[in-house]
């Protein structure tokens, strides 16, 4: 227990957090601080402190996963806020330049996972996109958009919010009736059908999910626009044509960095000369890191969040010029706390799904992506591009003109 204690004693110093050994020996850490959270945990046996010490990437995750660390009083979000909001990422750190032995080895094992040849990943999207339909459809809007939302007041509803990201997203894309637009990373289809009824434009959705690709297929046909959406399984280095727009919303985070420049150069190929594209992607405030060990074994595998400079310097080669560049702080956190809410309220039907170890790696999951938008360095980023200098108006209020025309409806 030592090693747990000293971790402890250094990292809770705002809100509390009470420690029961199995042996029901109790220990707290801390102090009642107004915002932090008031949390108290049990080691179900004797060997979880060693496992959770021994293995500080996966350990405490597992340990939760399989009903050794245990939740008396809070829960898994109240857990994971304590210790994260105790060392936010924009209050401190060692500001000390990385030396070069510690840049290599964290870029190479940081890498290798992330070496994404085209059947690879249709099988990491597969591991988490074509899970059951019904687990998305329990904690997603109706339009099941999973990627951040945009709050335009952080008291709206879901969806409400999701509706906004999409009229958001279109106003960047300068849309005109007629234009032939690709998604890429389509998901189950609500981009591409809301381009199509608020902008009149002919769509083309790709993706590595059958799942997915089977919800999206099925929606164009109710809808009645299937000959104007079409949706296609195949990955993006396979697709020929020209497009006069390109958007791209959540898939980056599952290329890869080595994969970063085909990207570009791809999308490049792909958009016609006064093309645009947007992409909107999960990002890394600061320098370039590593995916986190329980996010790679359990969530994403062969995922990564790209830091922004990672995400301008490869598309450089390809001459894509970087338009316009957003940074979307708070957003996915307000958008991740609705989706713990919804899924914590679906607890019985989850279980019932997969079973309980399920439900508590997917509230871990949720719950550390909160914190890590709230508190750590994670963000958003919505980053526009040209293929020419003149293919937009050399202000943003276009912008806003149409931004605001496609919320009224």
């Amino acid at each position: 227990m030592s090693l747990i204690d000293r971790f402890l004693n250094r990292i809770i110093r705002h809100g509390t957090l009470e420690l029961t050994d199995h042996q029901g020996r109790t220990r707290s850490f801390g102090t009642a601080t107004p915002g932090f959270p008031d949390v108290a945990i049990r080691l179900a046996d004797k060997d979880v402190a060693s496992f959770i010490a021994l293995h500080p990437r996966l350990g405490a995750g597992e340990a939760y996963m399989d009903g050794r660390l245990i939740i008396e009083r809070g829960d898994i979000m109240q857990l994971i806020q304590l210790v994260r909001a105790n060392a936010p990422w924009d209050k401190g750190g060692d500001l000390k330049p990385r030396g070069p032995l510690r840049k290599l080895v964290k870029a190479i094992g940081g890498r290798i996972d992330q070496i994404n040849p085209a059947g690879r990943s249709q099988r990491n999207v597969a591991h988490h996109y074509d899970l059951d339909d019904r687990l998305y459809d329990l904690f997603l809007d109706a339009d099941k958009q999973y990627s951040c939302a945009y709050f335009t007041d952080p008291a709206n509803s879901l969806e409400q919010a999701q509706d906004d990201k999409k009229a958001h997203i279109a106003a960047k894309l300068a849309l005109r009736p007629g234009l032939r637009v690709l998604d890429i990373g389509c998901g189950w289809g609500g981009m591409a059908l809301y381009l199509n009824r608020v902008a009149d434009v002919d769509v083309l959705g790709i993706t590595l999910s059958q799942e997915q690709l089977k919800v999206a297929r099925r929606r164009a046909e109710e809808a009645g626009v299937a000959d104007r959406v079409k949706f296609e399984l195949i990955d993006y280095r396979a697709l020929t044509g020209s497009f006069d727009r390109i958007v791209s919303v959540g898939m980056f985070e599952h290329v890869g960095v080595p994969q970063y420049e085909t990207f570009f150069r791809q999308c490049r190929k792909l958009l016609a000369h006064d093309g645009v594209m947007l992409l909107h992607t999960i990002g890394r405030m600061g320098v370039p890191g590593a995916t986190d060990a329980f996010t790679t074994k359990y969530i994403f595998p062969g995922g990564y969040i790209p830091a922004l400079s990672e995400i301008v310097r490869a598309s450089e080669p390809s001459r894509l010029i970087a338009t316009d560049v957003e940074t979307l702080r708070l957003h996915y956190a307000h958008t991740l706390r609705l989706w713990y809410q919804r899924t914590a309220e679906k607890q019985a039907e989850i279980e019932a799904l997969y079973d309980a170890r399920f439900f508590r790696m997917w509230t871990f999951y949720l719950a550390g992506a909160t914190a890590a938008f709230e508190h750590g360095g994670m963000c958003n980023y919505q980053v526009q591009f040209a293929r020419s200098r003149h293919a937009l108006p050399i202000t943003r209020d276009y912008m806003a003109e149409a931004e605001a025309q496609y919320r009224s409806g």
